[in-house]
């Protein structure tokens, strides 16, 4: 299962279970902190339907709490939004460098 799609209204979230990333796509009706959160929502669900032994989940799981929890969202919002009103499509990758959580925001 090395590649997860989860649509939910608008926005599309990947989870790329080989590379260890995850990718958030946040729209003008979703900001980038409620697609986070419902993710993680998503996963801790499936994390518990898998059985606590899935490092996959457990992983992934880790990451989005990371990322809930010290993310400035404030300033990921504002910087985001700025793309979203012009149209364009913005997705942030959340990946582990070096055992520390880490994220990017790309244009699509």
């Amino acid at each position: 299962m090395p590649i997860l799609h989860f649509h939910m209204a608008s926005c599309i979230i990947t989870v790329d279970t080989e590379m260890g990333q995850i990718e958030l796509v946040p729209d003008l009706s979703h900001c980038i902190e409620t697609v986070a959160r419902r993710e993680y929502e998503n996963l801790v669900s499936s994390y518990l339907q898998a059985g606590k032994g899935d490092s996959e989940f457990g992983e992934k799981v880790e990451l989005l709490r990371t990322f809930l929890e010290s993310a400035d969202f404030r300033k990921l919002r504002k910087q985001s939004e700025g793309y979203l009103l012009k149209g364009q499509k913005i997705k942030f990758v959340l990946y582990r460098e070096r055992g520390k959580a880490k994220y990017k925001m790309t244009r699509c």
